[in-house]
């Protein structure tokens, strides 16, 4: 059974950076997609960036220049480095995986083609 767990969630002031990490039971190989999604309360799950077995990436416009994906040398892990926080980046965090990879833009960082979850870490940016 796939596992993926993610930390480095916390609390940071406005400007901060935080690095989430996932950790994941299988090698990330193993997946066509990985991705990073959040969820602000009473908000729906947003994508905010991916990565492909290709090594191609996508990322949403509100964290481009900020946020960084990337697979880590172990190879069943997947970091987020985020910069220049702000209070409308808090939300949980959800790393996610995939088994398939997706040409299309629009389907890259759509929660529904993403078939494992971790349980999420929380970001909270005070202003």
């Amino acid at each position: 059974q796939v596992q993926l767990v993610e930390s480095g969630g916390g609390s940071v002031e406005a400007g901060g950076s935080l690095r989430l990490s996932c950790v994941g039971s299988v090698y990330t190989g193993s997946f066509g997609s990985m991705a990073w999604f959040r969820q602000a309360p009473a908000k729906e799950r947003e994508g905010v960036t991916m990565i492909d077995i290709n090594g191609r990436t996508t990322t949403v416009d509100s964290v481009k220049g900020r946020f960084t994906i990337s697979k880590g040398n172990a190879k069943n892990t997947l970091y987020l480095q985020m910069n220049s926080l702000g209070p409308d980046d808090t939300a949980m965090y959800y790393c996610a995986a995939a088994r398939n990879v997706y040409s299309d833009s629009s389907r890259r960082l759509d929660p529904v083609n993403y078939n494992y979850w971790g349980q999420g870490t929380q970001v909270t940016v005070s202003s």
